[in-house]
């Protein structure tokens, strides 16, 4: 199969905003056997030629707008010529199926597509209606591009249950929505490897850790985890991710200090994508606690790695943590200091929760899975196209 991957504005070999689960998809499929392309907008002079993302996946940049890195809300208008050069390219070589991530490139792929009879599958992510209710700030103009994407992409790839139910509150057809989810790379996040374990102010390694990973924004929770603390004696957190000197970061540290916790809080910034398996596997319990959250890869990598968690009880948490996990209520400190203390007084129920965190993540979350799933929706995709051109014809 000739699998046309459109990522509009995250690369999967790397930049400002690198897409792991596009790579991880396209190199997956690839070793199923089929040829892939991913699409994504070209942001340097020396990105002319293709390049090789893994034997049998390939990134081809667009020349859509300045080569040079540029926010997201700058993109838009920049999209038809996307969508130009993509019917161009798949006129000379049409691929079986095209894959449209983010909303922006479903609306690339869909204008390309439509005089060439490629079937779209289109894979939101996050969904305008639901980031507009948590922070405000969507464009009316992606409210109603999501929705004209849900109404033409043949079928539409959705990474949780809850998806489902905001897709078909935007008018989407759910015979047409297929759940499936992120996939984790199971040769990294696994219980095997080494464990770091930072030590405190004094140089002691810290015992009873409690780990939060993630971007250091309001509606990640994070300070909803500090206000916990005073609650869960000895307890000591490291929260991995953001700059030290972020606005965020410095709200969090104040926060700490204000509540006796300096001591008991360490903000380490960002931790290299190759480090994060063993910061992980050295944490007693991982907690990841949003406003709300479209998947949630914290709490699966946490499961690979035979790890507890305790988790918002929001978007795919609500697939992935129950039975493996404990769920609390967002921004609620008190539920949350029970379940840690629950969590860190009872080895016993942690290492049950880990058993079966580590079950789940293997049956349900391994790459390979998730890309036999994608295959899957791709090939009904295909037939479905293939009758839709048959009825019309007859």
């Amino acid at each position: 199969m000739r699998i046309a991957i459109v990522s509009a504005h995250t690369d999967p070999l790397g930049g400002a905003d690198t897409d792991g689960q596009v790579a991880g998809l396209a190199v997956a499929l690839a070793e199923l056997g089929h040829a892939v392309t991913v699409y994504t907008r070209r942001t340097g002079a020396d990105q002319d030629t293709p390049a090789l993302l893994a034997p049998g996946a390939v990134v081809e940049y667009v020349p859509a707008g300045p080569p040079e890195p540029l926010t997201k809300d700058a993109l838009p208008p920049y999209m038809p010529a996307f969508a130009a050069w993509l019917a161009r390219r798949w006129t000379l070589d049409r691929p079986d199926v095209a894959h449209a991530h983010h909303w922006m490139s479903g609306t690339a792929a869909l204008n390309a597509a439509t005089w060439l009879a490629v079937p779209v599958v289109q894979t939101f992510h996050t969904l305008g209606t639901v980031e507009r209710r948590w922070q405000g700030t969507v464009s009316d103009e992606r409210i109603a591009a999501e929705r004209d994407i849900g109404r033409r992409a043949i079928a539409i790839i959705a990474t949780c249950t809850d998806e489902v139910r905001e897709l078909a509150a935007m008018g989407v057809p759910t015979e047409r929505i297929t759940v499936v989810p992120y996939g984790v790379d199971l040769g990294r996040f696994s219980p095997d490897g080494p464990a770091a374990r930072p030590a405190d102010q004094d140089g002691r390694p810290l015992t009873a850790q409690v780990l939060s990973v993630g971007r250091l924004i309001p509606r990640e929770g994070v300070d909803t985890i500090i206000e916990a603390l005073p609650r869960v004696p000895e307890a000591r957190l490291i929260v991995a991710g953001g700059r030290p000197g972020d606005a965020e970061w410095l709200r969090l540290r104040a926060l700490a200090s204000a509540s006796g916790l300096a001591a008991r809080v360490r903000l380490i910034g960002g931790v290299g994508h190759a480090e994060m398996p063993a910061l992980v596997r050295s944490a007693q319990v991982v907690v990841s606690v949003p406003w709300y959250e479209p998947f949630g890869m914290v709490p699966v990598e946490a499961m690979a790695c035979g790890i507890p968690v305790v988790a918002s009880a929001v978007g795919g948490h609500l697939d992935t943590v129950p039975g493996c996990g404990i769920l609390v209520p967002p921004r609620r400190p008190l539920p949350l200091a029970k379940a840690l203390r629950d969590l860190l007084a009872h080895p016993g129920l942690r290492a049950s929760l880990a058993a079966a965190g580590l079950r789940r993540a293997r049956s349900r979350y391994g790459r390979p899975w998730v890309a036999a799933r994608t295959e899957s929706v791709y090939r009904e995709a295909i037939g479905e196209r293939a009758d839709r051109l048959a009825t019309a014809e007859g």
